[in-house]
């Protein structure tokens, strides 16, 4: 199985969510960083992502959904609403996320974390 690597877009950039899955052992990068400046507008961040074979979180929902219709081909993407979940909620299903799917099961979809709510 291969593993995922996650990153993590402006709008879901939060350090305590990198640092706790990074913990859990999973490759997670966060805007900004080397190769996606912290003012990177949304299609330069799911191509950025995806010519780095990231699957990109975003709370962005309606650019990125448009987003992903014009880029097909980018590397995968996990859409969630920020005001249904906790720190705590995103750790843990972004963890079953990254525990279960393959990398090569994503590319060119489109899908929501609630999948990995519990």
């Amino acid at each position: 199985m291969t593993n995922l690597r996650l990153h993590l877009d402006a709008d879901a950039s939060i350090r305590a969510l990198q640092k706790a899955l990074r913990a859990r052992g999973h490759d997670v990068t966060r805007t900004p960083t080397k190769w996606m400046p912290l003012d990177a507008d949304d299609r330069t961040q799911l191509l950025g992502a995806a010519a780095q074979s990231r699957i990109l979180f975003t709370f962005n929902i309606r650019s990125f959904q448009e987003l992903a219709k014009r880029y097909p081909t980018h590397h995968g993407l996990v859409l969630a609403a920020q005001s249904r979940w906790k720190l705590r909620e995103l750790i843990e299903a972004l963890d079953q996320m990254l525990n279960e799917t393959e990398s090569a099961t994503w590319v060119g979809q489109v899908r929501w974390l609630n999948t990995w709510k519990e």
